[in-house]
């Protein structure tokens, strides 16, 4: 592989007595010959939580009437949201927990109430299954779905919000956002689009897939409705693990997709219980706190922030193009378009992820956006800038 020459190592913030980058590595499962980027698709939990788990689905599997009883397992659920909600800036009775992110979603579009002629308002930046969704309870009750185009690459979180403002109108009934996009990996100004839209009357879900873990998040200041988040992404958490969070008024017509026993006793005992299912996932998420905070919690997440700023524009100009977002509208993940002449479409995505993966082992998501290529890239404790190297690396030989 060629090499490529390495620019001077930026001072990258770390928390007191952690070293971050590949020595980390050895907290997960990872194999080792793999130079990993996509954390931002399933995350990657570390082996102390998934021991903890373990240990639940021990505990489980020796007396599973006696763990699963809706009487005993429903306060160990409740601490655990509560945990979660207090990490959140929310209180526990107005958390609860999901699969994932796009089941949270759902639950909200499936108990809102749409009429002939409603509009949903989108963007062009929404995550696909989310779009679908959105398709299928529109398209029965006669609704629209409306899309705000919104700036790409953006200069500044003020486009964004008046692409918003321009796509609201008299029929707009629900709006629903991204707080960090898939796809472009773009930190949405979501409390501003959420302002804008109540102003206008109109209710506000935001999708935040990507949120817990990767930012400060505080959830009741996002000023929507309803928000969901994964938390088996940033957070380190089991995989099928996510919340769903509602406003005291959100909550009065919000049904799980599955009504089972706890069908019109309130929020909470309607989402603890949708039938037998595997919770451990759930229970683990203080042991994926106890090691969020272990990690540097704020140092963390200013050190991932750091390196994905870092190592975007190390691609950028090594390849000779953009980035795609201003510094102050990315997390932990970054998007930077690929050299040479490829159709920017989603046929050719695939075929230069899959040959970045067989060839050189390097794990991470290639993406069709305005009609160019662009690579994902993720920040996460086990990285160094060595690993984007590799990158740069093998696209400029591919």
């Amino acid at each position: 592989m060629n090499e490529i020459p390495s620019p001077a190592a930026p001072a990258l913030p770390g928390g007191i007595g952690i070293r971050y980058g590949r020595a980390l590595r050895s907290l997960f499962r990872l194999e080792e010959a793999t130079t990993f980027l996509n954390h931002g698709s399933f995350g990657l939990t570390p082996v102390t939580v998934l021991a903890a788990q373990e240990a639940f689905r021990t505990e489980m599997e020796r007396q599973p009437v006696q763990f699963l009883n809706r009487a005993a397992l429903q306060p160990r659920l409740r601490a655990a949201a509560g945990q979660l909600a207090a990490f959140l800036g929310a209180a526990g009775e107005d958390l609860v927990f999901v699969d994932n992110a796009t089941t949270g979603v759902n639950a909200v579009l499936r108990s809102f109430a749409l009429k002939p002629g409603d509009e949903v308002l989108i963007t062009d930046h929404t995550y696909p299954a989310v779009r679908n969704a959105v398709r299928f309870v529109c398209s029965p009750a006669g609704a629209r779905i409306v899309e705000a185009r919104l700036p790409f690459p953006p200069e500044g979180p003020d486009g964004i919000v008046a692409a918003v403002r321009n796509a609201l109108t008299e029929r707009t009934r629900l709006a629903i956002f991204d707080l960090v996009s898939s796809g472009s990996a773009i930190v949405m100004p979501a409390t501003a689009m959420a302002r804008v839209c109540r102003d206008a009357g109109v209710r506000v879900l935001i999708d935040g897939a990507h949120g817990p873990g990767m930012l400060d998040l505080d959830l009741p200041a996002l000023q929507a409705d309803w928000v969901t988040g994964n938390a088996h992404k940033w957070l380190f958490a089991p995989r099928g693990c996510a919340l769903l969070w509602a406003t005291k008024e959100a909550q009065r017509d919000l049904h799980p997709t599955v009504i089972s026993h706890g069908f019109e006793q309130g929020f909470v005992n309607e989402f603890d219980w949708t039938g037998t299912r595997d919770p451990t996932a759930w229970l683990a998420v203080p042991a994926a706190l106890d090691f969020y905070r272990s990690m540097g919690d704020s140092a963390l997440r200013a050190r991932n922030h750091a390196l994905a700023i870092a190592a975007s524009e190390l691609l950028a100009q090594q390849w000779g193009t953009e980035t795609g977002a201003p510094a102050g509208m990315v997390a932990a993940m970054a998007v930077v378009r690929l050299p040479g002449g490829l159709p920017g479409t989603p046929v050719a995505a695939q075929a230069v992820h899959d040959r970045l993966w067989q060839k050189y082992h390097i794990e991470v998501p290639v993406m069709s956006i305005a009609q160019a290529l662009w690579v994902r890239i993720s920040a996460q404790i086990y990285n160094d800038l060595d690993d984007y190297r590799r990158l740069a690396a093998g696209v400029a030989e591919a």
